[in-house]
């Protein structure tokens, strides 16, 4: 059986890398700084960084390929390819943030700011990749191929697995800050729906 790579815009494809910079820029300057953290495959890369001092930028790379390697039969081959392009523009961003001082150190002390401003960052990123045809994580591609296994609708998943995350991350963030966490992944959550809106009309 032939492999036929599937055709692939140009101008979809650097959304998708650059999108997923946006999303590294966002996630290195503030919520990594702030305590405030994310759902899904983000949150999963600050854990293991605080935990085990694994960089976001390796961390997010292979765990992001393990749910797009899970929902290869079940996703289209252009979605992969797209969001397998997000993922690199991801690590090579955040690997890139990391040679530089976050720009904004002070923003630690606001919490409410940061939960607000990175939802910005993680909304608008990825609102503009599934825009391309892609997915900057892999928790889309996750969570679609969990609910085909299972039948579960998407989104009890999408909240599972945030839970899930965040519920793991109060071994290192105050309640608290879990707070804004949650306000964070809602933020982003409408963002990304918004910017699907601004898409569809014509």
């Amino acid at each position: 059986m032939s492999f036929e790579f599937p055709k692939l815009k140009a101008s979809n494809c650097a959304v998708a890398f650059f999108s997923s910079a946006l999303q590294a820029f966002g996630m290195y300057n503030i919520h990594a700084l702030s305590g405030v953290t994310e759902g899904g495959v983000l949150g999963a890369t600050l854990l293991l960084d605080h935990w085990l001092h694994i960089s976001p930028a390796a961390s997010s790379f292979v765990l992001n390929a393990a749910c797009y390697l899970l929902g290869w039969k079940t996703l289209g081959k252009s979605f992969i390819a797209y969001s397998l392009i997000a993922a690199c523009g991801y690590s090579v961003c955040y690997g890139a943030c990391e040679l530089f001082p976050p720009l904004w150190p002070g923003i630690a002390g606001y919490p409410l700011l940061a939960a607000v401003v990175g939802a910005l960052f993680i909304g608008v990123g990825a609102g503009l990749c599934v825009r391309a045809g892609g997915a900057t994580t892999g928790d889309d591609a996750l969570a679609m191929s969990l609910s085909h296994l299972t039948k579960i609708p998407i989104q009890w998943i999408y909240l599972a697995s945030d839970l899930t995350v965040l519920g793991l991350s109060l071994s290192y963030i105050p309640l608290r800050r879990i707070g804004y966490s949650l306000l964070t992944v809602i933020l982003s959550g409408q963002l990304i729906g918004l910017v699907q809106r601004i898409k569809s009309r014509k």
